[in-house]
């Protein structure tokens, strides 16, 4: 039997060299002299955009996986893309227009409601799933390296997507009740458009902050449905305070509220009877403000805080 002892060393071997201790800033140093960097630290804008391009090939083919699946389950499949907004338009025409009157004094109050709702639910979809862009996908983020803003620009291009499948819907309807279509209807186009980047910036915000504290996303369906009640989603703004003696700011709030003004575009462009004494003034500049504002403030907002996500 061969015998296994520890191997010791020579009592007369020299003791090993201690090894050497650095302060942080000469191991900074170190290891820029050798070209390291740190694992995960955030790039620069320029860096950080370019990184964003070259994976915009994930990003379309992620959001089109997203929606493919999100009713797969269901027998009915994509048929809800559609018929959940007009389910929704359905009980908000007997609860607000009937029961609570206010289709009274809205002309065309069907395409007045329906359009408001698909255009809400573009908003409201988009800042939910936003809001769950990294924890939701917090095994993705760990596992890869590539720019953490393409899970929300995903998420939100996913909501986009919905929306341009469900507007056949959408139009049917303006069709059924007598709104044909007219060269007005172009305008449709970038209204959504300044929209979509709008949506964009506030979901990314929303993901920074429920990447940090997850409780947001139980808030958030609180915030949004409060939201949509001052956003004349199933009443008209202009008409509920015609005569109303309201403090002057708070009409004005209600005016250049973003979701309220996204809304009131697209009626302007779809509706007939929606002249354009009914939208704000400068509406198309508000539009283009919040769509500013958020977009890249937003954006500006997540790339801060990248090589925080997945950690802790």
């Amino acid at each position: 039997m061969v015998s296994q002892t520890t191997a010791q060393a020579p009592a007369d071997a020299p003791p090993s060299a201690p090894s050497p201790v650095y302060a942080p800033g000469e191991l900074a140093a170190l290891a820029a002299r050798h070209g390291l960097t740190v694992s995960g630290a955030r790039p620069s804008l320029p860096a950080y955009v370019r990184e964003l391009w070259g994976r915009r090939h994930f990003i379309t083919a992620f959001a089109t996986a997203k929606l493919t699946a999100q009713y797969s389950q269901a027998k009915l499949g994509q048929i809800w893309q559609i018929m959940t907004p007009l389910l929704n338009a359905t009980v908000y025409y007997f609860i607000f227009g009937v029961l609570m009157k206010t289709k009274h004094g809205v002309p065309d109050y069907v395409p007045f409601l329906v359009t408001g709702v698909f255009i809400w639910t573009f908003t409201s979809s988009s800042i939910t799933v936003g809001t769950r862009a990294i924890s939701g996908n917090i095994g993705l983020v760990r596992a890869l390296h590539f720019p953490r803003a393409s899970l929300p620009i995903a998420l939100a291009l996913q909501q986009l997507q919905q929306l341009l499948f469900s507007l056949g819907a959408l139009v049917l309807i303006l069709l059924a009740f007598g709104q044909y279509p007219r060269p007005s209807w172009l305008l449709a186009v970038p209204a959504l458009a300044l929209q979509a980047v709008f949506n964009t910036g506030v979901s990314m915000v929303m993901a920074r902050l429920a990447a940090r504290t997850p409780d947001i996303a139980q808030l958030t369906p609180f915030v949004l449905r409060t939201w949509m009640y001052a956003s004349g989603v199933m009443w008209s703004i202009e008409t509920m305070l015609r005569g109303n003696r309201v403090p002057h700011f708070v009409k004005l709030a209600l005016e250049i509220n973003p979701a309220a003004v996204f809304i009131d575009l697209m009626r302007f462009a779809l509706i007939d009877s929606f002249g354009g004494s009914q939208l704000p003034p400068h509406v198309w500049a508000v539009a283009t403000g919040w769509a500013l504002v958020c977009g890249v403030g937003g954006f500006l907002y997540f790339w801060k805080a990248e090589e925080s996500y997945g950690r802790g």
